[in-house]
């Protein structure tokens, strides 16, 4: 395969493709979102008089008069509530109401003339002064939260700890982060003859009209979800929010369809976030640089108001398997918080613990007076500790060797602050990526049609990430047609069985599918060639006829299948295959490995850090796109650039309010901010994953990059900043 421009680029550019907001559907009412103002709490009242009498207003719920929502909060909803149905106020910017108009700017103004009064206790807002009375996870990723993998004969870590030459301990923090993809969350809610259609950003659409058929009280089977173009997700679109929930209740109740569009104020509230993560890594090791001990315990904020669903996991997800030790152990624990949900967010738990780990390993290299990339292949993993199975493919020492020569690794001075460029400190670092490489069940459908041209779908999303595009070029490349004769569809709840996209999952799940069911296809093709009766290769045998490029060829014939199928009268025959992985998953451990190298430069003066450049290498087997692929590591680069250096959510102690929630104040990385920034592939199949030999990389570039943005920052200026996001406060001498 090789290199394609997204074959969803024109509809994209032109302004022609139909994000969830976009949909020009008849007599269309909207609706706002009224947002708790208290942190912690009870409604006492609600006075909806004026908003009712407000123009164009069509209907005013609260919990006095909900829309109708059954049961519980369900599987997939982002909330362990239901919107409108108590009074209780779980945080700050909580639904509470919601106004329904003609026009988005009746609704919104309408919705500022709801009056609620509280009953508000104090909410807990602080990750650090929550600690305490931190408690521990049921489990976490199917381990237990405090694990520990000891030599034999070893009692503890501590013990560990205390038998190293050398060891380095820090605590590392950061903020909550949010996700502020480019297309707010929306939803369109439209019922014709007891059939919900739901347009709305689903990086899983069969999740999503599975949950929203629970939650309104309706056969799964009536439900319809349409999201062929997702304005960005990185995990926030996974769950099920508050707002496609009261949109498909609300245009039931009124009998027309409802819109509901998100201000970007409140999705800090209405939809999830990264939790805030407090960890503490320690480090011991002999005086060649071989890890004796590896001590990795976290805190991260679970919101009062949430699922429970994937806080951050640091240490089971970076320290369980980065590096080779005879001694580790693993602490998560949950600080209970009353702030908006968390949810996944891309690299959830790598992104955070990468940090940590990374950071340690570089003061770790500056103690034992080490290369850093020295350490990391002094303690390389060749197999999964604690598990014992080797990995179906890992390069990462050629990461290392690639980055390090592109990158010009050789020529740095280890001694911190030797590099000056005018006013400028330069300094450079590395960092290792890993993400678990990951397969989910996926069932793909092709169908080939008498106009020449074949069909492929299955029911996962396009974040952004190139679907449309991989998705075209497999089937193109398992039925040997050019790309322009492949039809994809996705993003439909109606496709063939799909978990969605998400854990970088999309490509290496949905690929095989499509892949086997192109197979499938043409075996029925050839099937038909010789047993329909009006086709030129009736009465031939099997071994006679074969698939060639998009033609059955036999004995002097060869006929494109569009012809054949017209011959026979058949506008087209289909197949669906389902693949998953299978018992490969008990003799191999999967991941995608990388590594990033960085340069950075600190004005003497002012503190102000900037990244000059960044190299990475990726191991994440089969290219199958390499210009969207590049697109998807550079984006994850930009995304740990924003942890490293902008993004911090500031949360109001005494109410629990954000008080940045805009893209004014909560600050992410302009086009100004964004290096040059080189990735190479080694490109080595992993065919023991899946036939097509492809793994993950949507989350993998944001591993690290903050590590290494860090590890440079101290190689510049001797400082050693454990806090994101590294300001240039941080920097300067105060």
């Amino acid at each position: 395969m090789t290199a394609l421009s997204r074959v969803d680029g024109r509809v994209k550019v032109t302004g022609a493709a139909r994000y969830s907001a976009d949909y020009p559907i008849g007599g269309l009412a909207n609706g706002y979102l009224v947002l708790s103002t208290i942190g912690r709490g009870a409604i006492r009242s609600v006075d909806t008089a004026a908003a009712r009498r407000s123009p164009g207003v069509l209907a005013v719920y609260t919990h006095d008069n909900p829309p109708r929502l059954f049961g519980g909060a369900e599987s997939g909803v982002g909330y362990n509530w239901l919107p409108l149905q108590d009074n209780q106020v779980r945080y700050h910017g909580q639904i509470v109401g919601l106004v329904v108009a003609e026009t988005f700017e009746q609704a919104r103004d309408a919705a500022a003339l709801v009056r609620v009064d509280y009953t508000a206790v104090p909410p807990r807002a602080s990750l650090r002064d929550g600690i305490p009375g931190a408690t521990l996870p049921d489990d976490v990723n199917g381990e237990p939260p405090l694990l520990d993998l000891l030599a034999d004969g070893v009692a503890s870590i501590d013990e560990a700890l205390g038998a190293s030459d050398v060891v380095v301990t820090g605590t590392f923090t950061q903020p909550i982060e949010y996700h502020s993809a480019m297309e707010p969350h929306a939803a369109i809610a439209v019922w014709r003859d007891g059939y919900l259609t739901l347009y709305s950003g689903a990086q899983a659409p069969q999740l999503a009209a599975g949950t929203i058929a629970t939650t309104i009280g309706v056969d799964p089977s009536r439900v319809h979800l349409l999201s062929p173009h997702v304005g960005g997700g990185f995990g926030n679109k996974i769950l099920t929010w508050g707002h496609p929930l009261l949109a498909a209740a609300a245009a039931k109740a009124l009998g027309r369809p409802v819109r509901i569009v998100l201000t970007r104020e409140q999705t800090f509230g209405v939809t999830g976030h990264r939790s805030a993560m407090s960890q503490t890594v320690s480090l011991g090791a002999d005086r060649g640089g071989h890890l004796v001990a590896v001590k990795h315990d976290a805190y991260a904020s679970l919101s009062a108001g949430s699922d429970g669903f994937l806080y951050e996991a640091g240490p089971h997800t970076t320290s369980r398997y980065f590096y080779a030790s005879p001694n580790i152990h693993l602490g998560q624990r949950l600080v209970t918080l009353d702030v908006p949900p968390q949810t996944p967010m891309r690299a959830p738990g790598q992104q955070a613990g990468s940090f940590a780990l990374e950071t340690a390993m570089d003061e770790l290299a500056v103690r034992l007076g080490l290369d850093p990339i020295e350490l990391r292949m002094r303690n390389y993993a060749t197999t999964y500790p604690g598990r014992g199975v080797p990995w179906s493919g890992k390069h990462l020492d050629e990461c290392y060797r690639v980055g390090a020569e592109a990158f010009g690794w050789s020529r740095r001075d280890p001694v911190p602050g030797a590099a000056v460029d005018g006013d400028w400190l330069v300094g450079t670092g590395m960092a290792t990526a890993a993400y678990p490489a990951v397969r989910y069940r996926t069932t793909g459908k092709v169908r080939l049609q008498a106009d020449g041209t074949a069909a492929v779908s299955t029911a996962t999303s396009d974040l952004g990430t190139g679907m449309w595009t991989v998705l075209t070029m497999v089937g193109a490349d398992a039925l040997g047609i050019p790309v322009d004769r492949v039809r994809a569809a996705l993003g439909d709840s109606a496709l063939a069985g799909n978990p969605g996209a998400f854990a970088s999952a999309g490509t290496a799940s949905s690929a095989p599918a499509i892949q086997a069911a192109a197979r499938s296809a043409t075996r029925a093709l050839l099937e038909l060639a010789v047993t329909h009766e009006r086709s030129p290769f009736h009465g031939l045998s099997q071994d006679q006829v074969r698939y060639e490029r998009g033609d059955v060829v036999g004995p002097g014939r060869r006929i494109a299948f569009g012809t054949l199928l017209g011959i026979v009268n058949l506008a087209g025959i289909d197949a669906a295959e389902t693949t998953a992985l299978g018992p490969e998953r008990e003799r191999f451990a999967f991941a995608s490995f990388g590594a990033h190298f960085c340069e950075v430069a600190v004005n003497r003066w002012t503190g102000e850090p900037r990244v000059r450049r960044v190299t990475t290498v990726i191991d994440a087997g089969t290219i199958i796109n390499e210009k969207t692929a590049r697109g998807q590591i550079i984006g994850g680069v930009i995304f740990g650039i924003g942890q490293a250096l902008f993004e911090n959510t500031h949360l109001e102690p005494d109410t629990g309010r954000i008080a940045n929630a805009n893209l004014a104040d909560y600050v992410l990385p302009l086009s100004t901010d964004v290096p040059p920034i080189d990735v190479r592939f080694l490109n080595h199949p992993d065919t023991v994953f899946n036939p097509l030999g492809a793994r993950g990389i949507g989350e993998l570039g944001t591993v690290g990059i903050a590590a290494a943005i860090g590890n440079a920052l101290h190689h510049a200026t001797g400082r050693r900043v454990r806090d994101l996001p590294i300001t240039l406060d941080k920097l300067i001498d105060t």
